[in-house]
C-alpha cells in the first residue's frame, strides 16, 4: 500500500507536467485559432465565423486527455482500468467542458487573465487527482 500511495502521490506532478506540455508547447496554431479575432483577421468569410469554437473544443479535448494520461497509464500498468474507467470518462468530459469555457473567457470574452486561467486549470487538476485518489485507494 505504501508503494501504491507513493505512486498515486506522484500522479499529481505528472498531471501538472502534462498540463504545462499541452497548454504551452503542444497548443501551437490552436492558440491563435481558438480566438474569434484571429478568424476575423485571417479568414473574414462568414463561413468561418464560428470555427474558433472547433479550435476551442479540440484544444480542450487534447488538454483533458493529457492531464488524465498519467492516471490512464497507472491504471493500465496496475491492471485497474475497470475501476477507474467511469471516473476517467466523467473527468475527461467535465474537464474538457470547463477548459473550453475558461479558455473562451480568456481568449474571446477577455474577462479573465492568464493567471486566473491557469489557476482554474490547476484547480481542475487537483480536484481530478483527489477524485482518482478516492477511486484508486
Amino acid at each position: 500500500m505504501t508503494n501504491n500511495l507513493s505512486i498515486v502521490i506522484l500522479l499529481l506532478p505528472l498531471m501538472i507536467f502534462c498540463h504545462i506540455v499541452d497548454d504551452y508547447y503542444l497548443q501551437g496554431w490552436l492558440a491563435s485559432a481558438k480566438q474569434k479575432k484571429w478568424w476575423i483577421e485571417n479568414a473574414p468569410n462568414e463561413l468561418y465565423k464560428n470555427d474558433y469554437k472547433a479550435a476551442l473544443l479540440v484544444h480542450s479535448f487534447s488538454w483533458a486527455f493529457s492531464i488524465n494520461l498519467p492516471v490512464l497509464v497507472y491504471a493500465l500498468f496496475f491492471q485497474i482500468l475497470p475501476t477507474i474507467i467511469l471516473p476517467y470518462f466523467v473527468l475527461l468530459v467535465v474537464n474538457m467542458i470547463i477548459h473550453c469555457i475558461v479558455d473562451n473567457l480568456k481568449a474571446n470574452k477577455l474577462e479573465i487573465n492568464l493567471i486566473a486561467d491557469q489557476s482554474i486549470h490547476l484547480c481542475q487538476i487537483l480536484i481530478s487527482w483527489v477524485v482518482y485518489i478516492f477511486v484508486i485507494l
